[in-house]
């Protein structure tokens, strides 16, 4: 029996206000978590300088950092395409910065090739990924961490999340969720 579109409508409005309300609910219990000092872990810069995580704050105390998986990665790419565009609103708020398993010489030439402007660290040689829970026996996974630089420049591990298709951190998902066939076995790639 299908629904009439009165009932549809009232039913994806509640949904929506469901799914508002749960990421609200996900948001407030991430804030519960207690923050976890961390080390100021060494990583290398584009130019293959090492670089403190406490450097990475900037003039900022809070700074996000996007686990990505390197230049092999077509979801990783796709995610990195969207915050470059949001970069400068991003980095209003907060530091920002991609951290990767790639060498800085790869990374550079990458991220010139995207036209990607945000900072990259290669975590090559590091175990900045690892510990903060982006890297397992597999290799390195896809994700975001939040930090906090207190007073006394010890930093703090605030929060994270794991990035994955249909995530809330990549646009694309969502909008194809509103075609006729939704992504219908879509898949990002690095060429189109």
């Amino acid at each position: 029996m299908t629904l009439n579109q009165t009932t549809l409508k009232n039913e994806i409005a509640r949904l929506e206000a469901e799914l508002m309300e749960t990421q609200k609910r996900l948001s407030d219990l991430r804030g519960q978590l207690p923050a976890v000092e961390v080390k100021d872990h060494v990583l290398k810069g584009l130019g293959g300088d090492k670089t403190r995580l406490s450097e990475m704050f900037g003039d900022k105390e809070d700074l996000i950092v996007i686990h990505n998986m390197g230049k092999s990665c077509p979801y990783c790419t796709m995610w990195a395409d969207g915050f470059n565009g949001m970069l400068q609103h991003l980095e209003s708020r907060a530091a920002f910065a991609v951290v990767s398993p790639d060498p800085p010489d790869i990374q550079a030439a990458f991220a010139e090739k995207r036209g990607w402007r945000f900072k990259m660290y290669s975590g090559d040689g590091s175990r900045f990924t690892e510990d903060m829970g982006f890297k397992n026996e597999e290799g390195c996974l896809p994700g975001v961490s939040a930090f906090y630089k207190k007073a006394d420049g010890k930093i703090v591990h605030i929060s994270k999340a794991a990035f994955g298709p249909g995530d809330p951190f990549c646009a694309a998902w969502h909008l194809f969720d509103l075609l006729a066939n939704g992504a219908n076995d879509w898949e990002p790639a690095l060429k189109y």
